[in-house]
């Protein structure tokens, strides 16, 4: 029974960081096309490329399935709400 409960809470815990690079990854993608952040920065590169390889996979799934508004792209929200939804059953139904 601990080790259920051991990976609900570690598969619990992944969620909510995997939400939080979400959010620093779309931060970024806004500050970087905005030119506030200079992206010839050697930090700023290593931490967007590692983002990209984490997140952008999950992304171009939804948007396989949703539809475009027009320069809108919707699937980070979409990405979190399926998050939040996993989170959400995991702590209902007792894993965690």
């Amino acid at each position: 029974m601990f080790f259920v409960d051991f990976i609900g809470f570690f598969f619990y815990q992944f969620l909510q960081i995997y939400k939080y690079a979400v959010i620093i990854y779309v931060v970024i993608n806004m500050l970087m096309s905005f030119n506030i952040i200079n992206n010839h920065n050697r930090l700023v590169s290593m931490l967007h490329d590692f983002l990209y390889r984490l997140i952008e996979p999950i992304l171009n799934l939804i948007r396989r399935f949703v539809p475009t508004f027009g320069s809108i792209d919707i699937s980070p929200i979409i990405l979190i709400i399926l998050l939040e939804a996993t989170q959400y059953v995991i702590v209902k139904y007792g894993l965690f």
